[in-house]
């Protein structure tokens, strides 16, 4: 009896120990090996010259700061929540610098359908208050979803970037970055409600001269004028996404690795 049970409890601990061990397997084989390089490109979406661009611009901010900024566009989460894969990848790669903590991962997953596409902005311990998540979470907003729902991945990779490296050399803070962008949907929606009032104002013009003219209701002119505007439109326009750029670099693409900064997952994603 003795011996079964010892046998038994073997059979149990060898069995979770294999169990570990898969899962651990699992984990390193879904984390990609530390690049030698700021962009991580596993899809091929960026074209070389864009790569480039933005590793070079990358070291050059990392060496004059410390701060490591790191793009990764993969196709598979693993299953994972986004918040989880882009903070394990932080962690396992150890962007930004030991002392400081002060990496940053731009997580994208642009495949899959609609909502199914993923991006989100990790931040290490060491940056966490000058960029809450409050803040990451506007910049995926404002600055990166508008691109990525073009197709324009690398416009958004851009914008993204410039807010988050003047934010952490404190160019500007982040309550002056949120009063920025909410000037800018206040100029929005002001500038919407103006065109708004024209084109209103222009129909209920040419509908009151419609029906004066023809001896009719304005309603019965307003339909008829809107009637005649859609029988003759039904092309539209397609839109072509832009290019962004930094400007010059300025600095070179030699690779010094990553300095073992701390993730404890700040930071905010969204979808499209």
């Amino acid at each position: 009896m003795y011996n079964l049970t010892r046998m038994i409890k073997k059979i149990i601990i060898t069995a979770l120990v294999s169990i570990t061990l898969l899962a651990q397997s699992f984990a390193d084989t879904c984390i990609p090996a530390r690049p030698q390089s700021f962009v991580y490109d596993e899809l091929g979406i960026l074209q070389d010259a864009q790569k480039q661009e933005l590793h070079s611009i990358l070291q050059s901010f990392s060496a004059k700061t410390s701060t490591q900024i790191v793009v990764v566009l993969v196709n598979d989460l693993c299953g994972k929540d986004k918040a989880m894969y882009a903070t394990e990848l932080g962690e396992a790669w150890g962007v930004g610098s030991k002392e400081n903590d002060n990496g940053i991962v731009m997580l994208i997953k642009p495949t899959g359908g609609s909502g199914q596409r993923q991006t989100f902005i990790a931040v290490g311990y060491g940056l966490e208050g000058v960029i809450p998540d409050a803040i990451a979470k506007r910049i995926v907003e404002q600055e990166l979803l508008p691109h990525f729902k073009q197709n324009d991945i690398y416009g958004g990779i851009v914008a993204g970037i410039t807010v988050l490296m003047k934010l952490t050399e404190k160019e500007y803070t982040a309550e002056e970055y949120e009063k920025k962008s909410e000037g800018n949907y206040s100029i929005f929606f002001l500038l919407l409600f103006v065109l708004l009032a024209f084109v209103f104002f222009t129909k209920f013009t040419e509908a009151r001269k419609y029906a004066r003219s023809n001896n009719i209701g304005f309603w019965a002119a307003l339909f008829l004028l809107q009637s005649m505007t859609q029988s003759h439109s039904g092309s539209f326009s397609n839109f072509r996404s832009g290019g962004g750029s930094f400007g010059s670099s300025g600095g070179g693409s030699s690779f010094g690795g990553f300095g073992g900064g701390s993730f404890g997952g700040g930071g905010a994603g969204g979808s499209w």
